[in-house]
């Protein structure tokens, strides 16, 4: 169960790679609003997926018997069984309603879209509902 997740789950998003047009410096030598906006958006999707990459080994762990199963990965087991979001990445996560499956297809294109924007530069359009703190990107485009 959990094993399904962990092999589909993306690798982080390399922030060592960034493209220049997003990363840029204004005519005074400082940061872009946007790239540092785009900077923490990625941060914040890191650590949603060490979380989530993290629990879902210990969780097969704990289900081979090779790690006490705790309350938290018992309750996660329980999440998967209901199809819902295990609520320890619920608190890393952006706001949603979806149940898991949803969700993690959902996680996948926000990570993809992310990721383009990091490596491959500005986009022609932006997809606002992907972002942790929309309003944030808001600020940041002003």
């Amino acid at each position: 169960m959990a094993q399904g997740f962990s092999k589909l789950l993306p690798i982080n998003i390399d922030l060592s790679n960034k493209h220049p047009g997003v990363f840029a410096n204004d005519e005074n030598g400082k940061p872009l609003s946007l790239g540092v906006f785009c900077e923490q958006e990625i941060v914040r999707f890191n650590i949603l997926l060490n979380i989530m990459r993290k629990s879902l080994i210990m969780l097969d762990r704990a289900i081979e018997g090779t790690v006490v199963m705790s309350m938290e990965l018992e309750q996660m087991f329980n999440n998967f069984l209901d199809g819902k979001v295990p609520s320890m990445w619920i608190t890393w996560a952006y706001p949603s309603l979806k149940p898991l499956n949803s969700w993690f297809d959902d996680l996948i294109e926000r990570i993809h879209f992310m990721r383009g924007w990091c490596h491959d530069g500005p986009r022609k359009s932006y997809w606002i509902p992907a972002l942790f703190f929309p309003q944030g990107f808001k600020t940041a485009a002003l």
